[in-house]
């Protein structure tokens, strides 16, 4: 159920499609060692896209944000969920149509670039309505957008994630608001970000490449869309993944590959090897199933043993229909 590479995952895709919180930073912070890892991957040829479902910032202030954190990036390389609403948009709008915003700078800024129009007035003649998470929203600015969408103008979203991340801890996200919006308008977006295809197709367009290998740290996001998508995927571990998030994923949710951060782009993966008994070995550890729970026996790689415990925990989950029991397993450091 992983995969494997025959060498380093920098030599087999000539792009990589890297989600940004969780797996280059963490709110202000640079996730410890990825700069280094990413500039590695640099040089060893691999072109690096930095793809968000947030649709508050355009591309131009996330890069400047990501090369004060270490990182060595072009404003071209960032490709934004606002970026997709639009293109899907101006697919099915004239020249200057004239869209309401419920959001921010990040889909004004990428509307005005498909030579569309951002409004937040109900009275400019809007045609359509385009809503993306903005800390500063008004609620005056929901209610009118919320009312026009009811009414039957077409409706892009840029996201539908429940949580965004905060320093106090996860907060509401835009998927939260798209439910308000549906609620009252009794209708369902068109989305464009992960896990949907749009936001993919459009970093391929924009940053170009035929191997492109996803890179998240959710699973709901970034691996599911990834599997839509048809593209071959690297969760690391990171970010909001969890051991208890992993063992459960059903097949739509699962990686081709799985390491503990972005260093294992510059490493060779092997497939955890899964023998007669049952047992799964990778890495220096073996996995066996007893009694409904996992019990891990061995030393080794970090990365092995999450790929031995995930193999495991699938096949258990497979062919019994439940979650295996991992309350006593504590991760290697």
């Amino acid at each position: 159920m992983l995969q494997s590479s025959d060498g380093p995952l920098w030599d087999a895709y000539d792009v990589a499609i890297l989600d940004l919180d969780g797996v280059v930073y963490v709110g202000p912070r640079a996730v410890p060692g990825a700069p280094d890892h990413l500039a590695a991957a640099r040089r060893a040829g691999l072109h690096l896209a930095y793809v968000t479902n947030n649709a508050s910032r355009p591309p131009e202030a996330v890069a400047a944000h990501l090369r004060e954190l270490g990182v060595d990036v072009a404003d071209d390389d960032v490709v934004t969920s606002a970026q997709a609403s639009a293109r899907l948009l101006r697919a099915r709008l004239p020249e200057g149509a004239a869209v309401f915003v419920i959001g921010g700078p990040g889909l004004e800024v990428a509307l005005r670039e498909q030579g569309l129009r951002p409004v937040q007035g109900a009275g400019q003649d809007p045609v359509a309505v385009v809503s993306g998470f903005y800390a500063d929203l008004r609620w005056s600015t929901v209610i009118a957008g919320a009312i026009l969408v009811r009414q039957g103008l077409p409706w892009v979203a840029s996201n539908t994630d429940l949580t965004v991340p905060t320093q106090d801890g996860p907060g509401p996200g835009n998927g939260a608001l798209v439910g308000v919006v549906a609620r009252f308008a009794e209708r369902e977006p068109e989305v464009a970000g992960k896990p949907e295809p749009p936001l993919f197709e459009e970093t391929l367009r924009r940053v170009g490449g035929e191997r492109p290998l996803v890179v998240g740290d959710r699973l709901d996001t970034d691996i599911e869309g990834a599997n839509r998508a048809g593209h071959d995927s690297l969760l690391v571990l990171t970010g909001v993944t969890g051991l208890r998030e992993l063992v459960t994923a059903s097949p739509a949710l699962r990686p081709c590959y799985l390491g503990v951060d972005l260093g294992c782009l510059g490493r060779r993966h092997e497939a955890p090897q899964v023998h007669d008994d049952g047992s799964v070995a990778a890495g220096g550890w073996t996995v066996r199933v007893g009694d409904g729970a996992l019990r891990v026996a061995g030393s080794g790689d970090t990365s092995g043993w999450w790929r031995a415990v995930a193999v495991a925990a699938w096949g258990h989950l497979d062919t019994r229909g439940r979650p295996v029991d991992v309350s006593g397993l504590t991760p290697p450091a």
